[in-house]
């Protein structure tokens, strides 16, 4: 039986939860649908999920088109919880994009359908809701083409549109379309010689190399066009690929925590089988498989093993994280979205335990490796990057339901970013000056072209001190960045190694090693802060914030209310565009400002103002002060102080 491990992905409020009950009710997996409102969906399973009506968690549940066994991934539509997203597209062999037939191509569609284009992921697309008033045909294709930029082949026409009697006529494929990937086929329409199975032939092989995107129309609470979708699903997408007697090689998309609070890594097998009790190397390490189970029918199974292509559930790797790879090692395929922007501190309650939230932190962290856990011990302090205020509010329901914690959050603040401003350079020498390790390091920071990260290399020969010595300073040098001159973390430099000294391991006559005598890592690690600082104040550092880019649809007689906020609120529009009776605005926001303005667009625009935003990019802070971000390390910034912390000593 052949695999397809399709993805369901939308802009919130699309259907997309809705379309995955209908689709196995239509496959004889449930006997009743589930109802996103009521909270009885089979995908949301999360006490929160049911509550809120949003899907929070990545949720896998398998059925059968036939002779394939379809593993379907319901993702969240909501960009606060796009981490999901990101970590199961990596595992896909096709995907549906639901749209609504209404509110037609939304912010979040926009995103998801241009990454799924990078990634050349086979997408079908579903035009859900043509059950609901104001459901649009011509006018959604329309949008899918303009603005989406996609070759659209739309596979049929809607009948009765906007009412419950809609439903899904099948129409001929438009030739037009697939004959601009190919040449043949354009030569044989032109000549008038091309025929109904060579169109259908050139449909599969175009969309299963995501060339263009087959659309069709429906609705998910009818049931109106679900047939048809699925047996796209069955003809146009690709079946998992993978050679069960290769080398094993799988990635981890999912890790949750099973009722005795052990780890259960969800993971997807390209190649090779796995069986229990199997030793299997991951993340620098290796662990047992003790149990494993397959989603089948609408539930997963317990196996001894699974094979290239599946999607398993795996017990016994308790060191596993979110991207690991188990056994070969695949590609890292970086960040498909942007990271979080903003950040909150956890402020526990009355009663909580403080080990019991770092603990309960830790796990959700875990899980959602976007969510970057910062522990100040100073201060006693843990804060959480975040993409908005939805996800604080899971998180502190999670933290309350799951763990027994109540907690409550600060303000939510930006997550800016240091870039250096020009170049600076600083070395130190063995027993030279103030220098108590047994070490010399000499360090030079550039400025990078943005989007970079950090890049370290050498000046000196790689053979002028053991290679341990050079990792423990890169490794340094990486951690160090984490936190600038403000204390914010420093990206987009190049750090070149420009010295290096050591003394070999010696000792006395008949005796032992002697440290004081020996360089070791610690001297390495010890002095690689206090140089590296001393290059970042020399070189001088920017502090960037993130900025968003927006699209607002109001009234044009609201602009006059409208602009002198957006202002004061530092939103920038660079476009305005008539659209009708009313006019588009494109600009930029401070990430900080978004929420605030999302609430307030509402009673700006009686009501009707169409508001979409997403990252865009960092631009230097130039209004105000300079915003500091708390130190949580051993403060390099004062040697005075670094050097009693670190080295037990204020000097050489």
């Amino acid at each position: 039986m052949h695999v397809l491990n399709l993805g369901i992905l939308a802009h919130v409020d699309a259907g997309k939860t809705s379309l995955t009950e209908r689709l196995l009710h239509s496959a004889g997996i449930i006997d009743e649908i589930g109802s996103v409102d009521a909270g009885s969906t089979r995908t949301d399973t999360l006490a929160l999920e049911r509550r809120r009506g949003i899907t929070i968690k990545s949720a896998v549940v398998s059925f059968p088109v036939d002779d394939v066994t379809v593993n379907l991934i319901d993702t969240p539509g909501h960009p606060d919880f796009i981490a999901e997203v990101e970590r199961v597209l990596g595992v896909l062999d096709g995907a549906v994009l639901v749209v609504s037939a209404v509110e037609g191509v939304q912010a979040q569609t926009r995103i998801l359908m241009r990454t799924l284009r990078r990634l050349r992921i086979p997408t079908l697309v579903f035009v859900n809701k043509t059950d609901r008033r104001g459901a649009r045909e011509q006018g959604v294709l329309t949008e899918l083409t303009e603005r989406l930029a996609v070759p659209a082949v739309p596979m049929g026409t809607v009948t009765a549109l906007g009412t419950r009697e809609a439903a899904f006529r099948p129409g001929p494929v438009r030739e037009d379309v697939l004959t601009e990937h190919d040449d043949d086929l354009l030569a044989a329409y032109v000549d008038g010689t091309l025929t109904p199975r060579r169109v259908r032939a050139a449909l599969v092989a175009q969309t299963g190399r995501a060339l263009v995107h087959p659309v069709y129309f429906g609705s998910a609470a009818t049931g109106a066009g679900v047939p048809e979708l699925i047996a796209g699903i069955k003809e146009l997408l690709p079946a998992a690929a993978g050679d069960p007697e290769a080398p094993l090689s799988a990635s981890v998309f999912k890790v949750e925590r099973g009722p005795a609070g052990e780890k259960i890594a969800y993971a997807r097998l390209f190649s090779g089988t796995l069986r229990t009790r199997d030793r299997v190397p991951y993340a620098r390490t290796e662990g047992r498989v003790t149990a494993i189970s397959v989603f089948d029918h609408g539930t997963d199974v317990r196996q001894e093993s699974v094979r290239a292509g599946r999607i398993a559930r795996l017990w016994g790797l308790t060191g596993v994280r979110i991207g690991d790879s188990i056994g070969a090692p695949r590609e890292d395929p970086g960040h498909f979205f942007a990271p979080p922007t903003l950040e909150t501190v956890v402020v526990p309650g009355p009663d909580a335990d403080l080990r019991s939230l770092h603990l309960a932190l830790t796990q959700l962290a875990e899980q959602d490796p976007l969510i970057g856990l910062r522990h100040d011990e100073v201060r006693q302090e843990t804060s959480v990057s975040l993409y908005g205020e939805v996800q604080k509010e899971v998180v502190q329901a999670t933290l309350a339901e799951d763990y027994g914690l109540q907690v409550t959050f600060r303000e939510t603040t930006p997550l800016c970013v240091e870039r250096p401003a020009g170049t600076g350079a600083a070395a130190e020498f063995i027993k030279k000056g103030a220098n108590p390790f047994l070490a010399t390091v000499g360090l030079r920071v550039e400025p990078a072209p943005p989007g970079t990260g950090v890049t370290f290399g050498l000046e000196v020969e790689l053979g002028a001190m053991p290679y341990a010595f050079f990792k423990a300073v890169e490794d340094t040098v990486r951690t160090t960045l984490g936190q600038g001159l403000h204390g914010w973390q420093v990206t987009d430099c190049a750090v070149t190694m420009t010295h290096s000294g050591y003394w070999p391991r010696q000792s006395h006559a008949h005796q032992g090693f002697d440290k004081s005598m020996s360089s070791t890592g610690h001297d390495f690690r010890g002095l690689t802060p206090l140089v590296l600082v001393e290059a970042l104040r020399r070189a001088g550092t920017q502090v960037y914030e993130p900025m968003h880019r927006f699209r607002l649809r109001a009234p044009a007689d609201t602009l006059g209310g409208l602009l002198p906020v957006l202002a004061s609120l530092g939103a920038v529009p660079q476009t305005t565009e008539p659209r009708g009776d009313g006019c588009v605005l494109e600009g930029t926001v401070p990430a900080a400002r978004v929420h605030g303005l999302e609430q307030r667009i509402p009673g700006l625009t009686r009501g009707e103002g169409e508001w979409e935003s997403a990252f865009g990019h960092y631009a230097p802070v130039v209004r105000g002060t300079v915003p500091e971000r708390p130190r949580t390390d051993h403060n390099p910034l004062n040697r005075k102080e670094y050097l009693l912390r670190v080295a037990g000593r204020t000097g050489g």
